[in-house]
Formats: structure tokens, C-alpha cells, sequence
């Protein structure tokens, strides 16, 4: 969420909702501001909240404030909220303009949408592959199927998420670091692995940011020497099982109450395939090299059981396509909140 201040046709402060627990936009905006927020207009992504939360309500701090106009983009969905800001706002005599480039807005808050609406976060799939859609050799050759600058953009990318995961076959076969690359924004890792089979040595533990394994319950007394290992550098999150592999919306519900509201999964081919099989992606990136492995043994970015028939294939909506160097970026939404 973000929000500007402005007076006399400058903007005089700004700011974003940095992470939850911590300021919201428009207390970050009204303090850059100071004393020249007075008389001033607010304008914000959305409805500035009314309720004690991890913070206290923003509403206040905008009456307090003095600002003399707000223009809001749009409505909280929280039932928490809601309408209340609105009505708060302008029972303390501040004009209140709501739905000014309300469209553009709700793509910008489709992850909030989501994980406000149905409690479960936002997926995005990232993948690079070549142009017949493989992401490593029939060998598990994948270095490097994208250009330098495409994997420096797609690393760039995961700034913008709360948590990044794969499955445990990329573990194996490429042992990421999976780091987010801004220090003051640290991402949480997080690994699909049912069996518990990942190395306590894996490259996943040589960095800082947090590690969540996710696996399936076991029984009382079959625990293993690996998994206590593994329980001393990262945290285990017991899964529902789902034909011998972790139930992934369930997955996804267990993060969400921890507070993660978007994921970036990064792959391997199975995990995909299984998002996909259970309708759980919200919007793919897709990078693309003009190379072709080939091979019918070779690792497809989309495994899975796919569609049976081509009319049941995803289709996308909001379809971009750039060009990074020699390679293509496919970006698209499978579902809009």
C-alpha cells in the first residue's frame, strides 16, 4: 500500500506499508510530511483503517494530522474495516473522494485482496525455460538455460514477496541460496519436501533469512536422526497428505496465519504441475530462452497431470511480453480478486 501527502500541487511526504506490524502508507506519508501536513490532501492506495490492529488506526493519526482532504483509490475488502475509515474520516469534517484509479489500485492490492478475502496467499510462478519449455536436460542440466540479465531481473523479483518456493527436487539437484538479495528485506524459504529428505547441509542454511520445511505428519516415535537435524536450522510445518505429497492448500492456509501473503514459486516442474492440477496460481512470469533441449525424458517446467482437453487448458488475462536481452518474459494473471 502506499500513499502521498500533498499541498499546494507538491507532494510534501510519502510513504509504503512496509511489512506487517509496522507503519501503515499513510502514517509513513503524514510523518514525512510534519507540520506541513496541515490543511494538506492525503491520497492513498486504500481505505485508511479504523481498528486496532499491530497498529493503531490511521484514521486518527490522519485527524490528528490535520489533513483536510482525503482521496482514497479504493474500499478496505477487511470486514474489520470495510467503509468504517471512510465514514470516521468524514464524521471529523475530512472530505472524503473515493475510487479515483480504483482499477489500477486493485491490481497493485490483488495479493492483499486475496489474502484478506480467502486467507490463503497470493501464488505467483516464476520459471525460466527454454522455448520448448524445459527447465534442465534429461541429465538435470539447468545452468543456465536464461541470459545473465534475465536471471538478474527474475532475482530482483523476489523483493516483492513475502516467502519464495520450491520443491525439494531443485533442492537436490541445484542446491539454491534462494536469498532475496536486500538485506533489509529478508524473504522466508520455503521447501515442499515430504519426506523430510533434504541435506541439513543444503546451501538453504549458509544464509540468514528463515527457513520453513514443509513435510508430512509423523507418527509418534518414527522420528529420524535427519529430522532433528533439520528441526535445529529451519522450521517444520506439519501437512495434511494428498495422494503421498503435501497437501498444498493446506500448505497454503498454515502460511497465511503465519503472516505470509505472497509467495513466488521458483519450481521445480512437479511442484508446478501440482499448483496448476489444483487450481492454486494466481499469476505467472514466465522467462523464456530462445533454445531448444528437446528430449521427451527432459525436465518440463509444468508437470503434473495437466488439462485433458485443450479447451480446459489456464488461459491467462493481462498478457505482457517483454523482451530481456535475447530472452522473452511471459507475465500473466490466472485469476483476479
Amino acid at each position: 500500500m502506499g500513499a502521498v501527502v500533498v499541498k499546494n500541487g507538491k507532494i510534501i511526504g510519502q510513504g509504503y506499508h512496509k511489512k506487517a506490524g509496522l507503519a501503515h502508507a499513510e502514517v509513513e506519508a503524514i510523518c514525512a510530511a510534519g507540520k506541513y501536513a496541515r490543511g494538506a490532501s492525503l491520497y492513498v492506495t486504500l481505505e485508511p483503517c479504523a481498528h486496532y490492529g499491530r497498529t493503531p488506526p490511521c484514521v486518527d493519526k490522519i485527524v490528528d494530522a490535520g489533513i483536510q482532504k482525503a482521496v482514497v483509490a479504493m474500499v478496505d475488502p477487511n470486514p474489520l474495516n470495510n467503509g468504517k475509515g471512510i465514514k470516521l474520516l468524514q464524521e471529523h469534517g475530512i472530505k472524503v473522494e473515493v475510487g479515483f484509479c480504483e482499477d489500477e489500485a486493485r491490481k497493485i492490492n490483488q495479493p492483499f485482496i486475496k489474502y484478506i478475502t480467502k486467507k490463503i496467499p497470493y501464488i505467483t510462478v516464476k520459471t525460466g525455460q527454454s522455448l520448448d519449455g524445459k527447465i534442465a536436460t534429461k541429465n538435470g542440466d539447468s545452468k543456465w538455460i536464461t541470459s545473465d540479465k534475465a536471471r538478474v531481473v527474475a532475482h530482483n523479483l523476489r523483493r516483492f514477496y513475502d516467502g519464495i518456493m520450491v520443491g525439494i527436487n531443485t533442492v537436490i539437484r541445484d542446491d539454491p541460496f534462494l536469498v532475496s538479495g536486500y538485506p533489509k528485506k529478508p524473504i522466508t524459504r520455503i521447501i515442499a519436501d515430504s519426506r523430510l529428505s533434504m541435506s541439513a547441509r543444503a546451501n538453504l542454511f549458509q544464509k540468514p533469512d528463515p527457513v520453513i520445511i514443509a513435510t508430512l505428519t509423523q507418527a509418534l516415535g518414527q522420528e529420524t536422526e535427519n529430522r532433528n537435524l533439520l528441526a535445529t536450522k529451519a522450521k517444520i510445518l506439519e501437512i495434511r497428505e494428498n495422494n503421498g505429497q503435501v497437501n498444498l492448500y493446506d500448505l497454503f492456509k498454515k502460511l497465511a496465519r503465519l503472516g505470509i501473503t505472497n509467495i513466488l514459486v521458483e519450481g521445480g516442474g512437479t511442484l508446478i504441475g501440482s499448483l496448476f492440477d489444483y487450481n492454486l496460481v494466481d499469476k505467472v512470469l514466465f522467462f523464456i530462452a530462445p533454445k531448444i533441449i528437446g528430449g521427451k525424458d527432459s525436465i518440463g517446467s509444468v508437470m503434473g497431470k495437466g488439462a485433458l482437453r485443450v479447451d480446459k487448458a489456464v488461459k491467462l488475462k493481462e498478457v505482457k511480453l517483454s523482451r530481456i536481452g535475447e530472452d522473452f518474459l511471459v507475465e500473466g494473471t490466472v485469476k483476479e480478486y
